[in-house]
């Protein structure tokens, strides 16, 4: 029997197929990387931890073994049931939709991609969990239909294995797309391997996706939508050998995180900038911080306004000036409290209340504020604005910036608390300060600016010294797409004995 040929994908054209279906495969042909591998890893290590990545790598071996020498099928089930069994699908959808795209948008196929914008309709069949897979592709890349391998849960649990009629891979893929289309036939058909071949046969056209390694991947302004919102722990795509070196590295890793916060908490904070150096935390300081309001000038403190990178902000802003700087926040766990070197004020929702302590804080010095929205209209920083600028007109911005080549400080979806441990967990993070020129007098509320006219221009200076585009997002805005809330740390009241005490 004569092996069936298709031309590669270089070969077909673009122009005019604004009424024409395509129906393409993931791995290997809408995306550059063949392996799934990584994408199986991110959902293990987010949403199962250290312990649920580990049994991933421990099972890769085997799937990859069934995939090779046996059938693709038995060696994704492998993957599946190793990654999948026991979670929460509500977890598997948090990730798919919080983590994965960024990661996805990364390695898309220029050539593959430009086919699959150029039609009318479009549709993803793939061997992939379609619960891992459909956010991305139908938010970011405006797939109409995806067609993935179906999960089997209980009671909104997954169980690792899949319903019937099990991966799609081969004769399974070309029967989900009759079954989807029915006798209509879609124009083109894209696959990277033999096991596309059958539904590509169904299909009037059909081009072959070369392996090319090499090639570069779309660039994220090309996206039919762009990926602003990103959360989840790892920095880079964790490769087979990456996920070992993790695994490996956390328990030093946690250790060396421990010793790094012990030293920003327990030495005085002008010692702190050269014993995180000497501990390999690196701490640029860039501008030229106003000196400290002395008490006895009767002059109120400086409002420092920072962008928002981590939780640790503060600290590094204290760490920049060499002495503790109070810092004003929404919403702070308390774990983070407790071994924080510097006192954190919570706002509450009573504006007097807000403005009367404000006050107190500032006639005792410096303060800090690091809103989350910092570089987007954010309601935090433009309601609480009006209150800095009616106590204080000695503002200053700050641009904070900080380089992680493993670990993420801070996630929307997971516990805040461990947001300090995992950016010492790096294993040389560094932190960039800014700090700005003092707004002048003329830009203050004692001149007559609203508050919103300072909140904006507070925003405009810090984005275009980051190189940000400003945003009309908001803090909620983010945690809604992330996590569903509204960012809000919500603890139950500790109970002492004849004392009620109500992150």
């Amino acid at each position: 029997m004569a092996e069936i040929t298709f031309p590669t994908i270089e070969d077909c054209p673009s122009i005019g197929r604004e009424k024409d279906t395509v129906v393409a495969d993931m791995d290997g042909t809408l995306l550059i990387g063949r392996s799934s591998f990584p994408y199986f890893t991110l959902v293990a290590f987010e949403v199962g931890g250290i312990l649920r990545l580990l049994f991933l790598l421990l099972a890769s071996p085997l799937a990859g073994l069934l995939y090779y020498f046996v059938s693709e099928s038995a060696g994704i089930q492998v993957l599946i049931f190793a990654t999948f069994a026991g979670m929460r699908v509500s977890d598997i959808e948090s990730v798919a939709r919080a983590v994965l795209p960024k990661f996805y948008s990364s390695d898309l196929h220029p050539e593959s991609w430009r086919v699959f914008y150029s039609c009318g309709k479009r549709c993803v069949l793939t061997a992939n969990p379609r619960i891992m897979v459909e956010a991305f592709l139908k938010d970011f890349l405006g797939a109409d239909i995806v067609l993935g391998t179906e999960i089997s849960t209980y009671k909104g649990r997954a169980t690792g294995f899949v319903k019937k009629p099990g991966v799609l891979v081969g004769k399974n893929k070309s029967y989900a797309l009759m079954k989807a289309f029915g006798e209509t036939k879609p124009e083109i058909g894209l696959g990277d391997r033999h096991t596309d071949y059958p539904f590509m046969n169904l299909c009037k056209e059909g081009y072959i996706v070369p392996p090319k390694p090499e090639a570069q991947a779309v660039t994220v302004d090309k996206l039919p939508k762009p990926i602003i919102f990103h959360d989840g722990r790892l920095v880079q795509k964790p490769t087979p050998f990456m996920a070992l070196i993790i695994i490996l590295w956390i328990p030093v890793g946690f250790l060396l995180a421990c010793l790094r916060i012990a030293a920003g908490s327990l030495l005085p904070m002008r010692m702190v900038y050269y014993a995180f150096w000497a501990l390999g935390v690196r701490v640029t300081v860039k501008g030229t911080p106003p000196p400290p309001v002395k008490k006895s000038s009767g002059q109120s403190g400086v409002l420092f306004i920072c962008s928002h990178r981590t939780l640790l902000d503060p600290i590094f802003l204290s760490t920049a000036l060499g002495r503790p700087i109070p810092a004003v926040t929404y919403s702070v766990s308390r774990l983070s409290e407790i071994i924080s070197p510097i006192k954190t004020v919570r706002l509450s929702r009573d504006r007097a209340t807000d403005a009367s302590m404000i006050k107190k804080l500032l006639e005792e010095g410096d303060l800090a504020i690091c809103p989350e929205g910092t570089t987007c209209r954010e309601p935090f920083l433009l309601r609480f604005s009006s209150l800095f600028a009616e106590l204080t007109d000695e503002l200053v911005p700050v641009a904070m910036v900080n380089r992680m080549s493993m670990f993420h400080g801070t996630t929307a979806r997971g516990w805040k608390g461990m947001d300090p441990f995992y950016f010492f967990m790096n294993p040389s993070p560094a932190y960039e300060v800014t700090f700005l020129n003092k707004l002048p007098k003329e830009l203050t509320c004692g001149l007559g600016k609203s508050s919103h006219e300072i909140a904006n221009y507070i925003q405009r200076v810090i984005a275009a010294t980051l190189s940000y585009e400003c945003t009309n997002f908001t803090r909620k805005d983010k945690y809604r797409a992330l996590a569903g809330n509204d960012g809000t740390v919500v603890e139950k009241p500790r109970i002492k004995p004849n004392k009620v005490m109500g992150c």
